[in-house]
């Protein structure tokens, strides 16, 4: 069966995550149920990582077996149109090799968080960014991100219902830019534990907020203690913005 690996970007706030379920609208269901309409008996879709309720992406990849040769173009043309209206799109399609696979062939994936410092309330943006009413210290936060990079046990970052078998990562990087009112946060790694990237967000808060020092959030760190790390930030402002392969299936 041809091997097909899609890249697809969405707006999660009407989903209750990546992963199909019963009950509730899910992106992997979305994507099925569009693929069923080309072919009837489309196999189990694959994605590179499980994004949670209400988070977004800009760069998922996935893999779907097909029993026909598709040109890749007319592929996503035609996924996307069975897809309409829900906020979801494949901005590209290839065909790939039989051992090519979404989430183990990956090398890293790259997420970016959005904080807008204002009072007023978000209009555009609403869904799309944490709203932080004070201003935040980018340069402090920045200063703290520099002790989450590098090989860790990071069971204070690591939500109670993690899956994964070990809390050790590594982190690639971890960036802090600020831009007007709004803050983006960008880290990057091979994976990450469940709600990882958010309770990064959310701890650097508090440093940007002058409420923790920098240095603290190299203890909270060495804690190993799921009650040290700051509050869990929302889903809305995080993105999965790309995976990256050893071989770009996309030719980028």
């Amino acid at each position: 069966m041809p091997r097909y690996a899609l890249k697809i970007e969405y707006h999660g706030g009407p989903f209750a995550g990546w992963q199909r379920q019963a009950e509730h609208a899910s992106v992997q269901g979305a994507l099925e149920e569009a693929l069923a309409w080309l072919e009837r008996e489309v196999p189990s879709i694959a994605a590179a990582g499980r994004t949670d309720a209400g988070v977004h992406a800009l760069g998922q990849v996935a893999h779907c077996d097909l029993t026909h040769d598709w040109d890749p173009f007319r592929l996503s043309q035609a996924v996307n149109y069975h897809l309409k209206p829900l906020p979801v799109a494949v901005v590209g399609a290839a065909m790939v090799d039989e051992g090519f696979h979404a989430r183990f062939s990956a090398v890293e994936r790259r997420y970016r968080y959005r904080i807008i410092c204002r009072r007023a309330p978000l209009t555009f943006d609403k869904g799309l960014a944490w709203r932080v009413q004070q201003p935040l210290d980018a340069a402090a936060m920045q200063a703290g991100a520099g002790f989450l990079v590098g090989h860790h046990d990071f069971t204070t970052f690591r939500a109670s219902q993690c899956q994964a078998r070990s809390p050790v990562k590594t982190v690639d990087a971890v960036t802090v830019a600020a831009q007007g009112d709004e803050i983006s946060v960008s880290v990057r790694a091979r994976s990450f534990l469940h709600n990882q990237v958010r309770s990064f967000v959310g701890t650097l808060e508090r440093v940007g907020a002058g409420k923790w020092a920098p240095e603290r959030v190299g203890e909270v760190l060495q804690a190993c203690d799921r009650a040290a790390c700051g509050p869990v930030a929302p889903p809305d402002g995080l993105y999965l913005t790309g995976v990256g392969y050893e071989v770009d299936p996309f030719g980028g």
